[in-house]
């Protein structure tokens, strides 16, 4: 394969056009178009229903100027027609229910379908993406596009459409009744209400936009601060964390009193033009009363119409406000979705086969995490299957790099890396994960049960399974004395069990994953001696068939891998067995005589002791 080139710097995510973001919403509805078609059909019953109403009131008023001393009239006619006029009122609210249950699985199923490709897809974004990204600010983008995605699609087809029909029935009843006027004076105050409307609401998005954007620069350094708990209580800098918080917060507040300002003076001008609106319409059908033109039924049917036209109107306002907050919303999140993959398979990449072998090979790898910055030059070795290599160095050699890419988390810029002769770039990222099974340095787990974070190794496992890795990772004899067992709490990240109970709950997840490659970044560093000797007497035994890839600080723990690596300033220095560097006299000796004249590593502090744990 050619070697690959650093990722260019992702740009700033840019706002696109509401037609835009429209069209990529689509698809997610097309899929229920039969739900979307009824939904409709039920929306334009009941705007019929309800334009019904002030022609059927007319009527009634009307009926009711008959002559005193005709009884059958006012026993047959008035009733017939509150008769009608409740069914109608009947056959609206009818026809509202059934758009709403006929369209709420065509809602939900799209939200649904959104947020699940958004989580799928950041899974699927590389390792560099989850380093730079800032969780806070990125779930409240998620949380509000996902709302604004049932919000758009609920004003879009039960809002925006029903009114337009309703406009276009009550335009052609005043035209084709009354004077021209009437149609005239509508249209003319609908017009003008739609331009005021439009012009101040794309105004106004640019302080919703800001709202946001100090929404989730709040929401980022609240969780931020929460999550480094023990680093804020460290350094007592809760007042620090709560001035930098609340300074988030005040320019939240100061964009928010903007966008609410604005927004009293939108509102503010869509009243004036309705309530000059309505007092034309009424003074013209005042005078034809007076007149003589028009009847007492006219000047009702009018009113209810400018009435029943005035609160869909207001609310349509309210409605494009609306859908123009959730398509910025819906903007960010799919920004978010459009993020281009670093890594990706290959069109047609076929699973790693595991029958052809698992050696695993490094073959002139090259690879820098920035372009001035280095971090592997040349690099070639290989392990054989079934074999044990160990990897040494000081820290920034590369020595945890190598893990990194063997798991296919970056692409290499040079040279290849390759499992049983298959280069991994040419096979799935899953197949290949899937054959290899971790313990790294830096441990963190499920805010969940320790059997849950065991099980993880292997979704699916019985408890007998967990057991039985917890056993061989030494760690059922602690797990057991704890008073809920394996259904307790690890806590946030863990942070409930010490780091040596940490790293062992990770060796027994590893083990119950099974995997015909191993790679152990300092399996063992977090555990005192008793504990380090037994776990690594155990690990050799778990390795032995294996392809094992060993990362380690101290040498102890890799005096019987059969070829040890030293890393040094991403080039390798040294290699060769335990005894043959020894004898080479070099920087393995020195590192080795260096640990040696140190004293004994004193046990590793509990930290969180869980109630139950022996100290």
């Amino acid at each position: 394969m050619p070697p690959a080139s650093l990722p260019a710097a992702s740009p700033g995510p840019t706002a696109r056009s509401d037609g835009a973001t429209l069209r990529r919403l689509l698809p997610y509805l097309w899929q229920y178009k039969w739900r979307v078609g009824f939904a409709l059909a039920f929306m334009v019953g009941a705007k019929l229903a309800n334009v019904g109403v002030p022609v059927l009131l007319k009527r009634l008023v009307d009926a009711m100027t008959l002559q005193p001393g005709d009884p059958a009239a006012l026993l047959v006619v008035p009733t017939g027609l509150l008769l009608a006029y409740g069914l109608l009122r009947l056959s609206t609210s009818l026809c509202t229910e059934l758009r709403d249950l006929v369209f709420a699985k065509a809602t939900q199923g799209a939200a649904r379908a959104i947020a699940l490709q958004t989580f799928t897809h950041l899974h699927a974004l590389s390792l560099r993406f989850h380093l730079e990204r800032q969780t806070g600010g990125m779930t409240r983008d998620i949380e509000r596009g996902v709302r604004g995605v049932e919000s758009l699609i609920s004003y879009s087809l039960y809002s925006i459409a029903p009114t337009l029909v309703e406009v276009a029935l009550v335009l052609g009843i005043l035209a084709l009744r009354f004077d021209a006027w009437f149609a005239w004076i509508t249209a003319a105050a609908l017009a003008l209400y739609i331009v005021f409307t439009v012009v101040v609401t794309e105004w106004r998005t640019q302080f919703r936009r800001q709202v946001n954007e100090f929404d989730s620069t709040a929401h980022t350094r609240a969780i931020d601060a929460l999550l480094n708990y023990e680093t804020v209580k460290y350094f007592g800098n809760e007042a620090y964390e709560a001035q930098r918080y609340d300074e988030s917060l005040q320019r939240l507040r100061r964009a928010r009193l903007k966008s609410q300002s604005t927004l009293s003076l939108l509102n503010g001008g869509q009243q004036l033009i309705i309530a000059v609106a309505l007092v034309a319409m009424l003074w013209r059908a005042t005078l034809g009363v007076a007149e003589g033109r028009m009847t007492l039924g006219d000047l009702v049917m009018v009113n209810a119409f400018m009435i029943q036209l005035y609160v869909p109107l207001n609310f349509l306002g309210v409605i494009y406000r609306e859908i123009k907050q959730n398509l910025t919303d819906l903007d960010r999140m799919f920004a978010l979705m459009e993020r281009e993959r670093e890594v990706a398979d290959a069109p047609g990449a076929p699973p790693l086969d595991t029958a052809r072998g698992c050696a695993v090979r490094f073959d002139g790898v090259d690879f820098a995490y920035e372009p001035n910055r280095p971090i592997l030059r040349g690099v070639c070795f290989e392990i054989p299957q079934g074999r044990t290599v160990a990897v040494v160095g000081p820290s920034g050699s590369g020595k945890s790099t190598l893990a990194r890419l063997l798991f296919r988390f970056y692409d290499v810029q040079a040279g290849h890396i390759g499992i049983g002769g298959q280069d991994v770039r040419a096979v799935t990222q899953a197949s290949v994960r899937q054959a290899i099974g971790i313990v790294p340095q830096d441990t963190v787990l499920f805010n969940d049960t320790i059997a849950y974070n065991i099980g993880y190794g292997r979704p699916g496992a019985t408890q007998a399974e967990i057991e039985a890795a917890a056993r061989a990772a030494h760690v059922h004899g602690f797990v057991a004395a704890l008073p809920q067992g394996y259904a307790t709490m690890v806590g946030e990240r863990g942070l409930k069990l010490s780091g040596g109970e940490k790293q062992r709950v990770a060796i027994a997840r590893t083990l119950l994953k099974d995997p015909p490659i191993l790679v152990l970044d300092e399996a063992t560093s977090a555990l005192d001696s008793a504990n380090e000797r037994a776990i690594q007497a155990e690990l050799q035994s778990v390795a032995r068939g294996r392809t094992t890839l060993v990362i380690a600080h101290r040498l102890s723990t890799v005096v019987d891998a059969h070829e040890i690596l030293v890393m040094e300033a991403g080039r390798i220095a040294e290699r060769g067995t335990h005894a043959q560097l020894l004898a080479l006299g070099g920087r393995y000796a020195r590192m080795w005589a260096l640990q040696q004249d140190e004293p004994a590593a004193a046990p590793p502090a509990e930290g969180h002791q869980l109630a139950g744990s022996t100290p």
